[in-house]
C-alpha cells in the first residue's frame, strides 16, 4: 500500500519537534490520561476531556445517519424499487482495495434481498480507471438495467450521457474530485459534489456503507432495519475499514468510528472470503488488527490481482466464494502479490538509477518523470512513491507500449497532480485523480513535450524548501518515561493513517549499549540497544541491515521512532521502531 512508506535514511531531513503544548498537564489531569498522550492529542486539536473520551473510545452511535450524505437515500430507494420490480442491477466497480470493497457491500446487501445482480470490474490494463463506453454498450446489450458506479464515475459526463441514450438507468457514486459539470444521470451520491456533507473525506466503500444502509431501511420500511439487515452492516463495516484505510482518506471523525469499529469486527468475521485472507496472509486468530495488518498485509494482496490480473476475482473472493473457493482465491492472490514485488523490486532499481543518471534528483529540477518499455502498467504506481519518499519530488512513471503510454503519478504537498495536468493537458489523451495521486494516458512521441511542461509546473510551483524533507515529531522524551503503561495508552490511538498519524517522538542523545546487529530471515534488519542514564531500551531499524557498520562506528545518536510493544515467550517490553537518526551526536 503505497500509503504506508518506508522511512527516510538517506540523506539529510530536518527534525521538527513539536514544543511542549501549554495545556498538556490540564488536559492529562481532565482526562485522566499521561502527560506525553496529552501532548500528541493536542497535536492533533483534541483539548477537552469529552473529545479524548470520543476519540480513545469510537463508538458505532458516533455515526452520520444516511441523510448526511446527499442523495444516498435516493439511491437506497431506487435500489429497492428495482429489486422489488425484479430488475436487472449492475455494481460498476474498480480495481484498487476501495473500488473492490465498495462493489462487495452492495452485491452483499442487495443479495441479502434476493436481488438479481451483478458486478463489472474494469480491467486495469486494457480498460483503465472509471466508467467507458464499451463496457456500457455490453450492460445494455443483455437489457433493461440499473447500473451503479462505486468509487467512479464523478468525471463520467460523455458516459453519463451515453448510459442514457441506451436506456439504462444511472446511478453514480463517487468520492474522487468532481469536475467542472457533473454526469447527467438518475442520482449522484458524492460527499461534496452534491451539497454540504458532514464527513466530505468518505472513501468509495464509505459511501457504499452508507448507500447499502439507506437502501436495508428502505427495503425493511422502517429506520430499525431487520436482525438480518443489522448483521450484515455490521460485518460490512470490516470491508469499509480496508477501503478506508487503503485509500489513505483521513482516519478522522466519522472515518475514524468506521476504520476503528470494522477492524475490531474483523475478529468475528463470518464471511469465507476475509477469513480465507486472514488465513493467507498470517494473520488467522489475531486478537487485534490495525491499520498496519491493512496496509502491509491485506491491501497489497488484495491490489495486486488488479495490478497484475483481474479484480473481478477479488470480488468474488468476497461475495461468492465458498469455504474451498475462497482458500484457492487467497491462495493465488498471494501468488500474484509475490510476483508484484518482484516486479517492483527490479522497477525500482531500474527507476532510481535513471533519476540520477538523468540528474532530476538535482537541485534544479524539481519533478521526476521516467518512462520504459518494459515497465508494467501494473506497479508503477508503487514505484513512482519510492521514488517521491527517496527524492522528495513529484513523480511520473509512465509504461509504453505499442505507440501508447499509461502513468502514474505521486505527489508532495503544495503541487496539486489533478491541477498540474489539467496543466499539462494538451500533451495527454486522458488524465484523471486527486491532488497526491492520478493517473495519465498519452502517446509515446508525446512524453518528451510531456516531461518538459510537467517539469515547468514542478519548477514554477515548488520551492526549495517544499523539496526538503521534513519529520514532524509529536514531543521529545527520556527513555524513562516510556512505560509500559504509557504506551499502551498510546496504542488507543490508533487506528492511524492520514490525519491521525501514528505517534512519533524524539530521544536526546542516546549511547549505545553494545554493537548493532542484523537480525532477520534475510539479515536485512538493524537491531540495536539504547542507553540513556540508568534506562535501557531495544530499537529496530526496518530494511537497514546494510547500515550495520556506519552505525557501529558512532558512540551515541538521536534517534526518530515510534514506540511499540513488543510480546514475547508471555513478556512485553516497549521498543523503538525507528523512523530516522541523527548519528554521532555528543
Amino acid at each position: 500500500m503505497e500509503a504506508f512508506r518506508r522511512p527516510r535514511f538517506r540523506g539529510e531531513c530536518e527534525w521538527i519537534i513539536a514544543p511542549p503544548h501549554p495545556d498538556r498537564d490540564r488536559l492529562a489531569s481532565q482526562a485522566g490520561i499521561a502527560p506525553l498522550l496529552a501532548q500528541i492529542l493536542l497535536n492533533r486539536d483534541i483539548s477537552t476531556a469529552a473529545q479524548v473520551g470520543r476519540f480513545l473510545s469510537p463508538d458505532l452511535g458516533l455515526l452520520l445517519p444516511p441523510e448526511a450524505l446527499p442523495n444516498a437515500v435516493d439511491a437506497g430507494r431506487r435500489l429497492a424499487k428495482a429489486v422489488r420490480a425484479g430488475r436487472r442491477i449492475v455494481i460498476y466497480g474498480d480495481y484498487d482495495v476501495d473500488g473492490i470493497t465498495a462493489t462487495s457491500i452492495l452485491w452483499l446487501a442487495l443479495r441479502l434481498a434476493n436481488a438479481n445482480v451483478s458486478f463489472y470490474i474494469p480491467n486495469r490494463l486494457e480498460e483503465g480507471y472509471g466508467v467507458n463506453g464499451e463496457a456500457l454498450r455490453s450492460i445494455a446489450a443483455d437489457g433493461d438495467a440499473l447500473v451503479i458506479t462505486v468509487d467512479s464515475g464523478i468525471t463520467a459526463v460523455a458516459e453519463a450521457r451515453l448510459a442514457r441514450q441506451l436506456g439504462l438507468e444511472l446511478i453514480i457514486t463517487d468520492h474522487h474530485e468532481p469536475g467542472p459539470t457533473l454526469p447527467e444521470c438518475e442520482c449522484v451520491v458524492h460527499p461534496t459534489a452534491c451539497g454540504a456533507s458532514e464527513n466530505p473525506d468518505l472513501s468509495g466503500a464509505g459511501v457504499a456503507l452508507k448507500i447499502a444502509w439507506a437502501f436495508a431501511q428502505e427495503f425493511c420500511g422502517t429506520q430499525r432495519v431487520s436482525e438480518q439487515f443489522r448483521n450484515f452492516l455490521l460485518d460490512a463495516t470490516t470491508f469499509a475499514a480496508l477501503g478506508l484505510v487503503a485509500d489513505v482518506v483521513p482516519l478522522t471523525g466519522e472515518n475514524r468510528v468506521i476504520a476503528a469499529f470494522g477492524l475490531k469486527y474483523l475478529r468475528r468475521t463470518q464471511n469465507p472470503g476475509l477469513k480465507a485472507l486472514l488465513q493467507v496472509s498470517g494473520l488467522e486468530g489475531k486478537s487485534r488488527y490495525d491499520d498496519y495488518d491493512v496496509g502491509f498485509n491485506l491491501a497489497p494482496r488484495l491490489n495486486a490481482v488488479g495490478r497484475l490480473g483481474h479484480a473481478r476475482t477479488a470480488v468474488e473472493l468476497f461475495t461468492q466464494a465458498d469455504g474451498a473457493r475462497a482458500a484457492e482465491i487467497a491462495a493465488a492472490l498471494d501468488a500474484q502479490n509475490r510476483k508484484r514485488q518482484e516486479l517492483e523490486r527490479t522497477i525500482a532499481k531500474q527507476a532510481e538509477a535513471l533519476v540520477i543518471e538523468r540528474g532530476f534528483d538535482r537541485d534544479g529540477c524539481h519533478g521526476i518523470v521516467l518512462a520504459c518499455e518494459q515497465w508494467h502498467a501494473g506497479v508503477i504506481g508503487i514505484v513512482a512513491s519510492r521514488l517521491v519518499n527517496r527524492f522528495c519530488r513529484p513523480a511520473v512513471l509512465i509504461a509504453l507500449e505499442n505507440g501508447c503510454g499509461q502513468g502514474s503519478a505521486r505527489s508532495v504537498p503544495h503541487f496539486p497532480l489533478h491541477e498540474v495536468l489539467a496543466c499539462c493537458g494538451e500533451h495527454l489523451l486522458s488524465h484523471g485523480g486527486h491532488a497526491m495521486a492520478a493517473g495519465v494516458r498519452l502517446a509515446a512521441d508525446r512524453v518528451d513535450a510531456f516531461t518538459k511542461a510537467f517539469l515547468a509546473e514542478a519548477g514554477r510551483r515548488l520551492t526549495p524548501k517544499d523539496l526538503c524533507p521534513r519529520l514532524h515529531l509529536d514531543d521529545e522524551v527520556e527513555l524513562a518515561d516510556l512505560t509500559i503503561d504509557v504506551v499502551d495508552a498510546l496504542q488507543r490511538m490508533g487506528p492511524h493513517g492520514t490525519g491521525n498519524p501514528a505517534p512519533r517522538l524524539a530521544t536526546g542523545i542516546l549511547e549505545l549499549a553494545e554493537p548493532p546487529r542484523v537480525v532477520g530471515k534475510s539479515g536485512n534488519h538493524l537491531q540495536m540497544t539504547v542507553r540513556q542514564g540508568r534506562e535501557y531500551r531495544k530499537a529496530i531499524a526496518f530494511n537497514r541491515g546494510d547500515q550495520a557498520e556506519r552505525v557501529s562506528e558512532v558512540r551515541r545518536l538521536r534517534l526518530a521512532f515510534e514506540p511499540i510493544i513488543n510480546e514475547w515467550n508471555g513478556r512485553r517490553s516497549v521498543e523503538l521502531k525507528i523512523v530516522h537518526w541523527k548519528l554521532g551526536k555528543t
